[in-house]
């Protein structure tokens, strides 16, 4: 794609019925520039690979190839949401791929942050190679670019799959979203049919779950950020702050504390409850959830995580702290 340049005359899509129209410009498109030809996704069942999935199955349908690499990180009934979603009810040509295992042994014992980074983003790459290569006739590759990725990386959103691919799978990219905004890909997922929970889902690290389970990642401390990342979610939603926050989440660091479990001494983790509020990301005020909320959430959590006796609660804003712990 050259035309990497937002028109300073483009209309921002606010509406439904301007979501329509770039939807149905972006079709025609998608269509003159695939032909008859595959596309393939990875589908991550973030935002903007699951809006640029829909987008292509309205314009290419089957021609589109979906890869969906479930490597252990994701949250809760995430997985099965992208299965259902694209595969049941959009009826799209989905590959799953259940690599929990290989992720989880690959990052056995690390427990420097950027090395977990590297790990994950390089055995997706990958995993993802090995199911390109096993597909036949795919000349383009769909991303999920939006135009802050344009600002911030240039022309290639260089944390996606094109940027590591071998030279013999360099596809033509794909990026019907390259010039949109973030508010304005919800939108347009929207229109698409895409249910509120995908599309105004929370902003979600690349290397997932394996930054909030600190240090090294064990399954048994990794369940365990993903149940309380569960209850937290499911607490929030039901008590109006789903969508008034703008990032809450669970963290579990690698140490343990005494507690009391069945009347005997119990060693076992605690949980750290994040929850920030914030328009740009580099700054960010911590939300004041009422204490008799953060009390009967602490009591689900101690009562129904396995191994887990303590919650905390992070009060600091950023500066000092980042919102994400590594």
């Amino acid at each position: 794609m050259e035309n990497n340049k937002r028109p300073e005359n483009m209309e921002r899509i606010t509406t439904p019925q301007l979501a329509e129209q770039f939807i149905a410009q972006q079709v025609e498109e998608i269509r003159q520039q695939v032909g008859d030809k595959k596309v393939l996704l990875a589908l991550s069942g973030g935002v903007d690979s699951s809006v640029v999935a829909a987008l292509l199955i309205r314009a290419v349908g089957k021609q589109l190839v979906c890869v969906h690499v479930n490597h252990g990180l994701l949250r809760k009934g995430e997985p099965e949401q992208v299965v259902r979603v694209f595969r049941d009810e959009m009826d799209a040509n989905l590959v799953y791929v259940d690599a929990v295992d290989r992720f989880l042994d690959k990052l056995q014992g690390v427990a420097d942050p950027e090395t977990k980074r590297k790990i994950i983003g390089a055995e997706f790459i990958r995993v993802f190679e090995e199911e390109a290569r096993k597909q036949e006739g795919i000349e383009f590759l769909a991303q999920g670019t939006i135009y802050p990725d344009i600002l911030e990386s240039g022309p290639v959103k260089a944390h996606h799959n094109v940027g590591g691919l071998p030279e013999d799978l360099q596809f033509e990219l794909v990026e019907p979203l390259r010039l949109l905004f973030k508010d304005e890909v919800r939108v347009v997922g929207k229109a698409l049919g895409l249910p509120d929970n995908m599309v105004f889902r929370q902003p979600f690290p690349g290397p997932g779950l394996g930054v909030r389970c600190l240090g090294a990642i064990t399954r048994d401390r990794l369940e365990a950020v993903r149940e309380s990342d569960a209850i937290l979610r499911e607490e929030f939603a039901k008590n109006g702050l789903e969508g008034k926050v703008w990032q809450y989440f669970t963290i579990i660091p690698d140490f343990k504390s005494v507690g009391v479990r069945d009347n005997k001494r119990a060693d076992e983790w605690p949980v750290i409850i994040r929850a920030v509020n914030t328009r740009d990301a580099m700054t960010a005020t911590v939300e004041d959830v009422p204490f008799a909320l953060l009390q009967h959430i602490t009591d689900r959590i101690t009562h129904e995580v396995k191994g887990v006796n303590r919650v905390l609660y992070d009060l600091t804003p950023k500066p000092t702290g980042t919102i994400e712990w590594e």
